[in-house]
């Protein structure tokens, strides 16, 4: 790692995302083998004072790995049955191999619906960085025994930038079986190139991710696009790299990482548009014409009812909704200050005009702009 002569480096906290292809390395059964050598590394750091959290992928693996791999129907029922026997087994794994390095784990299971609502948010947050301040790893996963499509996060990739947010991370270590991001398919182009550093994230390289990875994780390259794009609006540098490569977790606080580099907005966002990008899932949303669209990107501005042009789904006040342009493209995310309901009644209005229409008001933003996180570039 570089450090300048005579000054002390800066201590960081790293969640270290590991998907199920890592922790097997493409077999059907936990590589014990490996798992070991990334908890060496994760122990490096934590011995330097650095701080580490873990995201595990892996309990239906192991689950399966432990029934001796039982002909299951490919149900719901199943996975949840797999993740239920396999998520202890997972996490005694992980409490032998950190024990050799004398560090104690605690686990965290999360759905969505810790994260949507604000108390529970926080209650999280408390746990996680009381985990971190005592000096023990969590390793945190999806709580896949009892999540329903409903409540799903759906995939690890995002969970971590989620947990990065929790944690107040300064790097996001996107550990995966691809060296990172490529100009293309690798496995199909010979000629793709590995992607070094990315300082935005436009619908080009949103094409060069599409598609899914291995069969055995949820999460392809999209999936951690869509992750990168979250923990960089937070202030997190993001890093996808191999988990097979040699000392990959270790390098990730280099000043020349393995992989592809994210580097974070410059202005990173306040704590509680923080929840807004990463809490609740929208409820509907809210098309906007194009003036609306440049005032609030380009000048900061609160979104007015005058510039909504339609509302979609059924939200009341207080939920976050999706804003799009009217070709359907996400402009923003933003808590409403109208329901759904009322909305509809006031699209295209002036704002002296909604007393007048709905009997009462409630400001004249129908989306505050402190209550708005912009994620069009």
């Amino acid at each position: 790692m570089n450090q300048e002569s005579g000054k002390a480096p800066q201590l960081q906290t790293v969640v270290v995302k590991l998907g199920t292809s890592v922790l097997t390395g493409g077999t059907l059964a936990l590589d014990r083998a490996h798992m070991v050598e990334l908890v060496r590394q994760c122990a490096e750091l934590n011995k330097q004072g650095h701080s580490v959290v873990m995201v595990s992928s892996g309990a239906i693996a192991a689950g399966r790995e432990h029934l001796d791999y039982p002909a299951l129907p490919n149900s719901m029922a199943s996975k949840q049955l797999l993740a239920a026997v396999g998520q202890s087994q997972l996490i005694q794994v992980w409490e032998s191999l950190f024990a050799i390095y004398g560090l104690k784990i605690g686990q965290m299971l999360l759905t969505r619906a810790d994260l949507e609502d604000r108390e529970r948010f926080l209650n999280a947050r408390d746990t996680i960085n009381a985990l971190v301040g005592n000096g023990i790893i969590p390793i945190v996963n999806e709580n896949d025994a009892v999540a329903t499509s409903e409540i799903k996060v759906g995939d690890n990739d995002n969970l971590s930038a989620l947990v990065g947010i929790l944690c107040g991370a300064d790097k996001l270590l996107l550990l995966t079986d691809q060296k990172g991001l490529f100009t293309a398919d690798p496995r199909k182009d010979p000629n793709a190139e590995l992607i070094k550093e990315v300082k935005t994230i436009d619908d080009t390289l949103r094409k060069i991710a599409g598609g899914s990875g291995t069969t055995l994780g949820t999460g392809g390259m999209a999936t951690k696009l869509q992750a990168a794009d979250i923990a960089r609006r937070a202030g997190i540098e993001v890093i996808i790299a191999a988990g097979s490569a040699p000392n990959v977790v270790f390098d990730s606080l280099s000043d020349s990482p393995q992989g592809t580099r994210f580097l974070p907005c410059e202005e990173a966002l306040e704590n509680r548009k923080r929840w807004i990008l990463a809490g609740p899932a929208a409820s509907g949303d809210i098309m906007i014409d194009d003036g609306a669209v440049n005032a609030v990107v380009a000048k900061g501005s609160s979104l007015l009812a005058k510039g909504v042009v339609h509302v979609g789904g059924q939200f009341a006040r207080g939920d976050v909704v999706r804003v799009t342009n009217r070709h359907g493209k996400l402009i923003a995310r933003g808590i409403a200050s109208y329901s759904s309901h009322d909305m509809a009644r006031i699209v295209g209005k002036h704002s002296k005009d909604i007393i007048g229409i709905l009997g009462y008001d409630y400001g004249n933003q129908v989306l505050h702009r402190d209550d708005m996180v912009v994620i069009q570039e």
